[in-house]
């Protein structure tokens, strides 16, 4: 395994700013799971629709967050699955970029994609 000394700048840039993201992700799960299962306790005539719905949205939430974390931590430990997963979230918001027309975007994500493949070598 590749030591922290070895962890090239950009990754672990990025896996900080992952992380970030993720923590907030986290925090908007637990609060959607929060505000929904209130809502289900109390009762009302939105039982139906932010009660249930708001925690099984804030469970679904949670995880994604759960999985975004665990990424920016499999980035800053170099493990190759993070790569992976990282590349083909960038693919497909790439895609996504593409068919909106945002030509900017589109360049910043091509530009972390080829900076994700030249730095590959530095993931186990």
């Amino acid at each position: 395994m590749a030591g922290i000394g070895n962890l090239p700048l950009g990754v672990a840039i990025l896996a900080v700013l992952i992380g970030i993201f993720g923590f907030f992700v986290l925090l908007v799960g637990v609060f959607a799971l929060i505000f929904g299962a209130t809502i289900a306790i109390a009762g009302g005539s939105g039982v139906s629709v932010f009660g249930v719905g708001g925690v099984i949205g804030g469970l679904i939430i949670l995880i994604v967050g759960l999985i975004i974390l665990g990424v920016a931590v499999g980035l800053w430990g170099q493990r190759l699955w993070a790569l992976v997963l990282a590349i083909l979230v960038l693919l497909f918001y790439g895609a996504v970029e593409f068919v909106s027309g945002s030509v900017l975007a589109l360049v910043i994500v091509a530009l972390l994609l080829v900076y994700l493949v030249v730095v590959s070598k530095h993931f186990d």
